[in-house]
């Protein structure tokens, strides 16, 4: 087993704050290595992709999603913004189609269309592939979905990471601590690592 697959399967099948996700790892590793299309591509939903949802992209729906780039990004902090932004039209969009319009910020008791962290992490690579086939990843590399914790120092939670050229510098793309259809939140991997959870998060109430 290489180094990229065995990261990938250690950063499954564990607790998303309080939920336990059995991960289906064969659905989520054979989405980690496909090549995703417009046409064609797949999610995951109910924990650990316990579903996984054949998909696709209108014409329509990829005007919707490319006009964000519109504005060419002049360096890496705006391609982040335009990334994240990306990430909730990607959510709204896919959610529509395959019934995960209700999904909710952090991880529930798994109803119809509720996704845990490890399907976010996943569909968030998905969606970054997308937008790095068609040219709109200059500034960043997609790098192997991270997990932190491990249940010593409290619930683990997975997230996708994106690695800045220039720098080196690495950044967590989390989209599970707001609703479907939300802005991922993007903040250095450093940070996210130390527990991070954004303020205004329905998870921090």
């Amino acid at each position: 087993m290489n180094c990229q697959i065995s990261r990938l399967l250690s950063s499954l099948c564990f607790l998303c704050f309080g939920h336990v996700a059995i991960a289906g790892f064969d659905d989520i590793g054979r989405i980690f290595h496909e090549s995703p299309t417009r046409k064609a591509f797949e999610v995951c939903q109910s924990g650990g992709c316990a579903t996984v949802s054949a998909s696709s992209l209108s014409d329509k729906d990829w005007l919707l999603i490319s006009q964000l780039f519109n504005s060419v990004a002049m360096d890496a902090d705006d391609e982040r913004k335009q990334l994240a932004l990306a990430i909730g039209v990607f959510e709204r969009i896919v959610g529509k189609k395959i019934g995960t319009s209700s999904d909710l910020a952090g991880t529930f008791n798994m109803a119809h269309g509720q996704q845990d962290c490890n399907d976010e992490a996943i569909n968030t690579t998905t969606y970054m592939r997308l937008l790095q086939k068609n040219g709109y990843l200059n500034f960043h590399k997609i790098e192997d979905m991270r997990t932190r914790n491990f249940f010593f120092t409290g619930w683990p939670h997975t997230t996708a990471v994106i690695r800045e050229i220039g720098s080196g510098e690495r950044f967590a793309v989390d989209s599970w601590f707001y609703d479907n259809g939300h802005p991922a939140t993007i903040v250095p991997f450093v940070v996210w690592k130390a527990n991070y959870k954004p303020a205004n998060s329905p998870l921090s109430d």
